[in-house]
């Protein structure tokens, strides 16, 4: 009955504690046959085992360098399946090429640029478009500048449709509260 303790003689506990590296289906039968106890379950000795610390001393993992169970043994498979498997070489479809395109939540463009990407070290790396093509045109930005858009649209990315603003104040770094 649950909720019902199970008591167990010292005779009993010290069988259970001697056989508890036995598999937990083995142990419990060769306990029933045994002792013949009706109201014990398997749950209720694996419980009682794990109480009193005695485990099994498997973990569920191979040990290093076992041997698996299928090594050397071909891997079966339909014959129609090799005409949707990849190809050496082969792509996936979702693959983003040079001068790849996209927009930003906050609505401006990126592109991908041959750079390589000082943060993964990946051969290219998304920039926003129209610093890219700003910077092109009347090179680089100095220190603290920004570029503003002049039309509100921040997806035309022509170089004339942006000017560079000066910043009031400096970059905060996040972290670091600034100074009032």
């Amino acid at each position: 009955m649950k909720g019902t303790r199970i008591t167990y003689s010292p005779e009993e506990l010290a069988w259970i504690e001697k056989y508890s590296s036995l598999p937990r289906r083995e142990a419990y039968a060769a306990f029933i046959k045994k002792f013949g106890r009706a109201d014990v379950s398997l749950d209720n000795l694996t419980a009682l085992c794990k109480r009193k610390g005695w485990f099994t001393g498997r973990t569920g993992r191979f040990a290093p360098g076992s041997v698996p169970a299928n090594k050397g043994q071909k891997i079966p498979y339909h014959p129609n399946s090799a005409s949707v498997r990849f190809k050496k070489g082969q792509l996936p479809y979702n693959t983003k090429y040079l001068g790849h395109e996209r927009i930003t939540k906050a609505g401006y463009v990126l592109i991908s640029i041959g750079e390589k990407n000082p943060h993964t070290g990946f051969e290219r790396h998304y920039v926003l478009k129209h610093r890219y093509l700003w910077e092109q045109k009347n090179g680089p930005l100095p220190a603290g500048a920004r570029l503003r858009c002049l039309d509100g649209d921040r997806q035309n990315t022509d170089p004339s449709n942006w000017e560079v603003r000066l910043s009031r104040r400096p970059k905060r770094r996040l972290g670091f509260p600034s100074k009032l």
